[in-house]
């Protein structure tokens, strides 16, 4: 079965070394997600980038980052993508947030 609808897309960018109480701040934050019962995250790993400070963050044969970009996504509908918001308020120091209406379909067994 074929399912269209409108969502919310809601992408946090943020350091892999961003820890909650010595903890992955990404993990967390998927955590929470699955807590609240948002239909999903993931998290992705960049091999380069840089942010605010413009420092550059790379992976390379030569050195190992320990602060590789990550950024999470979540996709829900608007009103439990709103769940997650205070968490992320009260925890991501530094990062950038986006969050954007998007369309999507769900392919689902009968």
């Amino acid at each position: 079965m074929k399912v269209a609808e409108d969502a919310v897309l809601l992408r946090i960018f943020m350091g892999e070394s961003d820890k909650l109480k010595g903890k992955p701040l990404y993990k967390e934050i998927v955590k929470e997600a699955r807590r609240l019962n948002l239909a999903g995250a993931t998290v992705l790993r960049g091999v380069l980038g840089f942010g605010a400070d413009r420092r550059m963050h790379a992976t390379s044969l030569l050195t190992i980052s320990e602060d590789l970009p990550v950024i999470i996504e979540i996709v829900d509908r608007k009103e439990n993508v709103d769940k997650i918001i205070p968490f992320i308020d009260e925890h991501v120091v530094e990062g950038l947030v986006t969050r954007e209406t998007v369309h999507i379909i769900k392919y689902r067994h009968a």
